[in-house]
């Protein structure tokens, strides 16, 4: 890809996990990929190429209750990395506080085999709101209209994974996908581009299915939209993993103008992360 155009350095990856070969996967979630890939391999593969220097971890369904893996991450990339963990509603004031210097700034819930499911979403979201931090939520879109009472009660910002993350790619015209775009009205809920290929019956290179839902979410409320790599494409094989520039020029595509795409890669998430 030599006219592929590097993300500028200051832009924000939203989403990725690490699998670091040291912590094994928990009881109740998939096993760690095989090849381990971990921040060595994220430097390389997604900032060496993409260009982008900020990144949010996000707990991976693997590791369930146990953040090392985020926290260690946070530890080793300093300022320019938030983390998003997996933790319920009994978390101390004093253990907020000390989350929250290390840098983490979100809790994950997770319907699709994750720690915490829908139930736990109310109490988590007010528990954390006090001190600045986020749900990101992800389900079934197909299933949103379940959830939109739980979702109309969340006190502060939070974020809907994967496009809406619809199992079955439905029409930019559906009702579930109104419901989407009410739920942003709202103002306090974003959407995050990312995993288009795990929805996608359309496939690549365009995953046009998918990015109708994308183009008419980005058009309603560019100052909603997050992007994230899904860094390292789990639910691929090794040898079947989708090219990181790539799937960043599809989302380019999908939103061409420039200035949407600057409130998308730098501007929303460091207004809901905390980057200076």
């Amino acid at each position: 890809m030599s006219d592929f155009v590097p993300l500028p350095p200051e832009a924000i990856d939203s989403h990725m996990h690490l699998y670091p070969a040291h912590i094994p996967s928990q009881p109740g979630g998939p096993p760690c990929p095989a090849d381990f890939p971990d921040l060595t391999a994220y430097r390389q593969q997604v900032q060496g190429q993409l260009g982008c220097r900020r990144v949010v971890v996000v707990q991976a369904n693997a590791h369930q209750k146990d953040n090392t893996p985020v926290l260690e991450a946070l530890a080793d990339l300093g300022d320019s990395a938030r983390g998003v963990i997996a933790a319920g509603a009994d978390l101390s004031d004093a253990e907020m506080e000390r989350l929250t210097a290390l840098g983490v700034r979100g809790c994950r819930i997770m319907n699709l085999g994750g720690a915490y499911r829908m139930p736990a979403l109310t109490p988590v979201s007010e528990r954390i709101a006090a001190f600045g931090w986020s749900c990101i939520v992800q389900f079934d879109g197909r299933e949103i209209e379940d959830y939109v009472a739980a979702l109309e009660k969340i006190p502060g910002p939070y974020v809907i994974d994967h496009i809406g993350k619809f199992l079955e790619p439905v029409p930019a015209g559906d009702a579930r996908v109104d419901t989407l775009l009410r739920l942003i009205d709202r103002g306090n809920c974003y959407v995050k581009i990312a995993g288009c290929y795990e929805i996608s019956r359309a496939g690549a290179p365009d995953y046009e299915d998918v990015g109708a839902v994308a183009r008419r979410v980005m058009a309603h409320a560019p100052d909603r939209i997050l992007w994230g790599s899904n860094w390292p494409h789990v639910m691929c094989p090794p040898d079947g993993r989708p090219d990181d520039r790539a799937l960043l020029d599809v989302v380019r595509h999908w939103q061409p103008d420039e200035a949407a795409q600057r409130l998308m890669f730098v501007e929303n998430p460091a207004r809901l992360y905390g980057f200076a």
